[in-house]
């Protein structure tokens, strides 16, 4: 369905189906039955939520403009499977739009974190001001590493200061992230050491 962030023929399909079933009681059925006194869990949704997730990183705004260069302008975009799952991106969101407000913190997060490059469609964009308060709303509870990098890029990428929305561990991650940046652009040809390596 996917490899290597790469978007398939059958990606597509797969991922209307899947979207199409989230809301299906064996699929948010948690774990934990109710009646034992704890928490339920709920690892399908949530591996369903992070999967979708996944594939819109793959072919987001930021992936298309990566790809171009290596492909040439324009030819990334033509490439079929890609365009389809694009296309399919307001269906996949309507579905993952519902778990925003899920009682799991878990679920809840991953529906964001998926929905965010979902709502790169022109037709989604009104929906940025909404994520952006339920990414304020992470930020202020998750310790995820994964969950708030995404969530500060997005927020970044829309135009807001969350310049106090950082912590100590969001700022030692930016500014490892920038060093390891650097490190990459400094390599002669893009490789650490001369062919064969």
């Amino acid at each position: 369905m996917t490899h290597q962030n790469s978007v398939y023929e059958a990606t597509v399909p797969v991922a209307l189906y899947i979207a199409a079933v989230l809301g299906h009681p064996a699929v948010t059925a948690g774990d934990v039955g109710p009646d034992s006194g704890e928490c339920p869990t709920h690892p399908t949704l949530v591996r369903l939520l992070k999967w979708l997730g996944d594939t819109a990183y793959d072919a987001d705004d930021g992936c298309v403009a990566t790809e171009e260069p290596l492909h040439g302008a324009g030819n990334f975009e033509e490439h079929t499977a890609t365009r389809a799952f694009r296309d399919a991106r307001p269906a996949i969101f309507s579905a993952v739009r519902a778990f925003l407000d899920h009682d799991d913190a878990g679920v809840r997060h991953t529906a964001l974190v998926a929905a965010i490059p979902l709502v790169g469609h022109p037709a989604l964009v009104r929906h940025q001001a909404a994520l952006a308060r339920h990414a304020r709303s992470l930020l202020a509870t998750s310790t995820d590493r994964h969950h708030r990098d995404r969530v500060l890029d997005a927020l970044k990428g829309w135009g807001h200061d969350v310049s106090g929305l950082e912590n100590t561990s969001d700022v030692a991650a930016r500014e490892r992230y920038a060093r390891l940046a650097a490190a990459r652009a400094s390599r002669q040809d893009g490789y650490s050491e001369d062919p064969p390596f």
